[in-house]
């Protein structure tokens, strides 16, 4: 079993060392070089292959946005993670890296980093996972499957809790860590068959579009969106797992490629025909009912499937209120948000989308809502604009 290579561009010498750490600690994972800059990562891929690259925005010499320059301009197809506290000030800059090429970004901690970097520690897992894992995949390694790494999550927050609490539930967390049962399936593809479901009733008139969607969201909703069709009547509300800060920038971003209006979401909003809402950061959406219409509500309740915004709170109000006259669509994502509730649509009779396996970078959450049978059809990203675009014209209400 191979292992998912990994390059760190940091100025800083304390950050490259704790994230290195947490990657070298991480089963699966290696770190094969470590920059200081963006000349210096040039260099050093003359002769080193990563799988991924994890990269700082603000460095001397050459900063990361200059780097994406030179990465497109040198036709380096590694993918690239954005990993700088810069992004927590100025979220446009990391939208802008994103326009550039990144892959996706993670907010590092800014002041006692030390004793923050736990708090990023799953993302930094979870990213290297997903984008160093497909593109290590697509280039002959044999890796683990993601529950492999989502594993090792898991028992990363029990460490963590074991450090921070007594008792019982210390012990019983304890006891997590101690397992070293590595089953066969975390390396390689499982197929499960999925449940058949028999909707309470025939798909009707779609009135509304709603889109969860995790890791791998940001370039594919871009990739949806650019192609939409500037004719469509049906709003349409995505949650698109991102932290608090970032999503009004992002919103902006695909507003100006999408030839419908895009926006952040807010809150008690009239849903308007033709419209995209995007869901804050740190806040879930959701529909609410009013003799006047729908409207938008959005609440900062605890988390659910460990995210806030959730797929799941968006798609449980859609399939309670629209039932049969909704289309859904869950694409990219580690885990299982969304699946549930898209899954709930299905049975309301509700129209029901999911991003296949060979377009997704974590064919996680699509993968739950197609074996619980809330899939009525596995799509290509490059044909998902297309899909939905046909099944919004065809089934466009009164």
């Amino acid at each position: 079993m191979d292992d998912i290579s990994v390059m760190i561009c940091d100025d800083s010498a304390l950050m490259r060392n704790l994230i290195g750490r947490i990657v070298d600690e991480t089963t699966g994972m290696t770190v094969c070089g470590k920059s200081e800059n963006g000349q210096d990562l040039l260099e050093k891929l003359k002769n080193t292959k990563p799988d991924v690259i994890l990269l700082d925005i603000e460095m001397p010499v050459m900063n990361g946005l200059q780097f994406l320059k030179k990465r497109k301009e040198l036709n380096i197809d590694i993918p690239v993670v954005i990993l700088s506290s810069v992004a927590t000030e100025g979220a446009a800059i990391t939208i802008e890296c994103l326009e550039r090429g990144a892959s996706d970004f993670i907010t590092k901690p800014g002041a006692s980093v030390t004793l923050k970097i736990g708090e990023v520690t799953n993302e930094i897992i979870e990213y290297v996972a997903s984008y160093g894992g497909a593109y290590a995949t697509a280039h002959g390694k044999q890796i683990p499957q993601p529950e492999f790494f989502s594993h090792q999550i898991k028992l990363k927050e029990a460490e963590r809790f074991v450090l921070k609490k007594k008792g019982d539930e210390a012990a019983k967390a304890a006891s997590i860590t101690k397992s070293d049962v590595v089953p066969e399936s975390w390396f390689k593809p499982k197929v499960k068959e999925p449940v058949i479901i028999k909707p309470e009733r025939e798909g009707g008139k779609i009135e509304l579009i709603a889109i969860g969607i995790s890791t791998g969201g940001p370039n594919a909703l871009r990739e949806v969106f650019k192609s939409i069709d500037p004719n469509l009547k049906q709003p349409i509300l995505v949650v698109q797992h991102m932290p608090a800060g970032f999503t009004a920038e992002f919103a902006n971003s695909l507003d100006n490629i999408c030839p419908l209006k895009v926006t952040e979401a807010k809150d008690g909003e009239p849903i308007l025909e033709g419209h995209i809402y995007i869901a804050p950061g740190s806040f879930h959406m959701f529909v609410d009912h009013k003799p006047l219409g729908n409207f938008i509500r959005l609440s900062q309740d605890e988390p659910r499937n460990g995210h806030r915004p959730s797929c799941d709170v968006l798609f449980e109000s859609v399939a309670k209120i629209y039932q049969n006259h909704a289309l859904g669509v869950i694409m990219t994502g580690m885990g299982r948000d969304g699946a549930a509730e898209i899954t709930e649509m299905r049975k309301q009779g509700a129209w029901t989308l999911g991003q296949n396996k060979d377009t997704c970078i974590v064919y996680g959450m699509p993968k739950v809502a197609f074996e619980m049978g809330g899939i009525q059809k596995q799509v290509a990203l490059a044909e998902m604009a297309n899909e939905i675009n046909t099944l919004a014209k065809e089934h466009l209400y009164a």
